[in-house]
């Protein structure tokens, strides 16, 4: 299989955004993961803990961009980089190794760990994100969550054109490119990798490599006892 569906190129739109770096030209696009804590450490060297608003709490070393707004009940542990507008919504956790782009948005009881949000993702309603990456316009519905660690706790393989590519990594849940949406109690385990404007239903449970455009459905029984 030729490995250019793998490439950051062929997820996210990079251009002008001030940490494309962390994504390398060629690589796989999970390589990013691994990468995170050294380049999370190089961008907050000497930020410091900044104060929190009334009633939320910062620990470690955190940057905060302009604009940002931080509700009570935030908590967000260092290394931390918040892009200019974020909203961090009552309750949600950040939980180290995070990276929220310009205007993104974490909500109400949302766990970030060691995940990236490319500029206006949202993660706004009871989400688990980790040890992933959500690209640019990417929406996750209440109550979806991206596992990160196999039961197996054996590396994290993702299947793709009948090959089984193995990442390396023990912890990596998923990979949605820009414009990829996902409905309601939507479950991503460990090695989803989504392209471009994927959509995955209400209820559904994926893994896998899905080329861009996918609707992933879920079984659905209406009213009348048939499947929608």
């Amino acid at each position: 299989m030729a490995e250019a569906w793998w490439t950051s190129e062929a997820f996210f739109d990079l251009d002008g955004w001030e940490f494309a770096s962390l994504f390398e030209p060629g690589a796989p696009v999970w390589a990013a993961l691994a990468d995170l804590p050294s380049r999370l450490a190089e961008w907050t060297q000497g930020a410091g803990t900044p104060t929190a608003p009334a009633g939320s709490w910062f620990e470690g070393d955190v940057v905060l961009g302009s604009g940002v707004s931080v509700e009570p009940g935030v908590y967000v542990k260092g290394p931390a980089v918040i892009g200019d507008g974020a909203v961090l919504r009552q309750g949600c956790y950040l939980r180290g190794q995070v990276l929220v782009g310009a205007g993104a948005v974490v909500g109400h009881c949302s766990e970030l760990k060691h995940a990236v949000l490319l500029p206006g993702a949202k993660a706004p309603h009871f989400n688990y994100v980790g040890n992933s990456l959500l690209g640019r316009g990417v929406n996750l519905g209440a109550g979806t969550i991206l596992s990160n660690v196999k039961l197996s706790k054996d590396t994290v393989r993702v299947s793709a054109g009948g090959e089984r590519v193995d990442t390396g990594l023990r912890k990596f849940g998923a990979v949605l490119g820009d414009g990829c949406q996902t409905g309601c109690n939507v479950v991503l385990n460990p090695g989803t990798v989504a392209g471009r404007d994927c959509r995955f239903l209400p209820l559904a449970s994926a893994a896998g490599y899905f080329p861009p455009g996918s609707v992933v459905h879920a079984p659905l029984t209406t009213a009348r006892g048939r499947r929608a």
